[in-house]
């Protein structure tokens, strides 16, 4: 393979304390949540609900209704309300198995549903030098539109065929790429997508598909 190409939110970066805040919040309210089913939820709800570039309260507020409703809790304006001022602007952590990116000898690039913001975030988290940096608000397209990795290939420059795409959602990462031809691995961390065959528990798991 000649290079690789990551996501980022949920690929690379997260967001360790979301869950705690939303934990804690359902608690207020007489909800003992287990953990491990609300982080199970909001991503399975992820996959189904689309992410703007810029996200907003009013997004939220959609997003955390029906996220309730999965939990078999009947949200109402005070809860939601609870919850996007506990969980907004929350700090950006890089995944510990990123340290993996500084052995990877191919150019390695960056495609993302994100503000034209990452390229500082990333920056300021990774030592290593992205090739290519492709946003969604920037480019005018988003994931899961073949025009957006269309794009993306046409300024890499290296056929499909030879490019690693590594992404955390099957609907936005992995669906797309394979139809444009690139070799797919899901970053499946929490074991959330058991049935998916090219899924991997780690990002240093890379080391043998290079």
């Amino acid at each position: 393979m000649k290079y690789v190409l990551f996501d980022v939110a949920g690929t690379l970066l997260y967001k360790p304390s979301l869950y705690v805040k939303m934990e804690e919040v359902l608690r207020q309210y007489g909800f003992l949540v287990d953990p491990q089913t609300l982080k199970k939820n909001h991503k399975l709800l992820s996959e189904a609900i689309f992410f703007p570039d810029r996200t907003n309260a009013d997004f939220y507020r959609h997003f955390n209704r029906e996220l309730l409703y999965s939990l078999g809790i009947l949200p109402t304006d005070e809860m939601l309300d609870a919850i996007f001022a506990s969980c907004s602007y929350l700090p950006w952590e890089k995944f510990g198995d990123t340290t993996f990116l500084e052995q990877i000898e191919v150019p390695v690039g960056i495609i993302s549903n994100f503000n034209s913001t990452l390229k500082e975030k990333l920056k300021s988290f990774f030592d290593v030098e992205f090739s290519d940096v492709f946003v969604s608000e920037e480019l005018g397209v988003a994931k899961p539109s073949l025009d957006f990795y269309g794009k993306a290939l046409q300024q890499i420059g290296i056929p499909a065929s030879e490019i690693i795409y590594v992404g955390d959602s099957i609907k936005l990462d992995l669906e797309p790429a394979l139809q444009l031809g690139m070799k797919t691995l899901l970053i499946d961390r929490d074991g959330h997508f058991p049935l998916q065959q090219n899924r991997i528990d780690s990002l240093t798991d890379l080391n043998k598909w290079l």
